[in-house]
């Protein structure tokens, strides 16, 4: 706590210091914001889905946007806002901030729309918090079923306060593997559905696709998926979820192989033993769109 020397005169010492705001000020983290922020956006996002049916526009027919998701992030804006007032944030409502920022906070509101707004559960809130183009904290939270994954970077990832651990498989006929699907239902579509059918052909034991790609990192990092793969996430999608897998020991990387910059892109991310080998089979169809 800071100290400020009060001798005499010095009429305008008590004013100058609070120390309720100082102690308030050194207090609050990054992290306790995430949670403070992602817990209040949940809370917008059950009103909602309790609410049936959910106030829905559409940019078409498959990527869609809801009150919910305007109100949610608006919500952590203010509680990031109120907290950090220097500090830079890109979302959805957000695209124009400049991801350079020393400070950076990535939102996602609500990744898995489709999902809330047909009354289905794996919806979730992601925030990260970057610092000089590193990630430095992620929490993804699941509303619906009240799970909690946080990671800080050098001090491991948790689910409910469990540590996590990507699984130790080593051959792809031992694991399931997670994919996602961008809103084009062009090349990308035809390329994604390409390399499943070359992941069946590595015998692997299934293909799961839950439709909010934070939970499915989430996923990786606990060892219940294998892999997941994306050909086209924008850094709101993957940014928590991506600190959360590496910090379970996990790997990601672009489809390509390529390090993960903060842009829009593709994301592989499986344990260290299974990438190799994914990237074998995912890379030619990830190269050709």
């Amino acid at each position: 706590m800071r100290y400020v020397r009060c001798d005499k005169p010095q009429p305008r010492c008590d004013k100058s210091f609070d120390a309720t705001r100082e102690l308030h000020r050194f207090m609050i983290t990054p992290y306790l914001v995430a949670q403070q922020a992602a817990w209040r956006a949940g809370r917008i996002l059950l009103h909602h889905f309790q609410s049936h049916p959910a106030q829905v526009s559409a940019r078409s027919t498959y990527d869609i946007t809801t009150q919910a998701d305007v109100e949610a992030e608006h919500a952590i804006i203010e509680c990031i806002g109120r907290n950090f007032p220097d500090h830079q944030i890109l979302g959805e409502e957000t695209t124009g901030r400049p991801v350079e920022a020393d400070r950076l906070w990535v939102v996602d509101p609500l990744d898995g729309t489709n999902n809330f707004i047909h009354g289905l559960l794996q919806f979730s809130v992601s925030i990260a918090y970057y610092e000089h183009g590193q990630p430095r904290l992620g929490v993804v939270y699941q509303p619906a079923t009240g799970d909690w994954y946080v990671a800080r970077r050098g001090e491991g990832a948790f689910h409910n306060g469990r540590p996590l651990r990507v699984g130790d498989q080593t051959r792809l006929d031992q694991v399931l593997v997670g994919v996602g699907f961008y809103y084009d239902r062009g090349p990308k579509m035809r390329a994604t559905l390409a390399a499943i059918a070359d992941l069946f052909g590595r015998h692997i034991q299934g293909i799961r696709r839950f439709g909010s790609a934070a939970l499915d990192l989430c996923m990786v990092a606990s060892g219940q998926l294998g892999a997941f793969f994306e050909l086209d996430l924008s850094p709101w999608d993957y940014a928590a979820g991506r600190l959360i897998v590496e910090e379970a020991g996990g790997t990601v990387s672009t489809c390509l192989g390529e390090p993960l910059q903060l842009e829009r892109t593709s994301v592989l991310a499986g344990n260290p033993a299974l990438h190799p080998a994914l990237l074998e089979v995912i890379r030619p169809h990830a190269a050709s769109v």
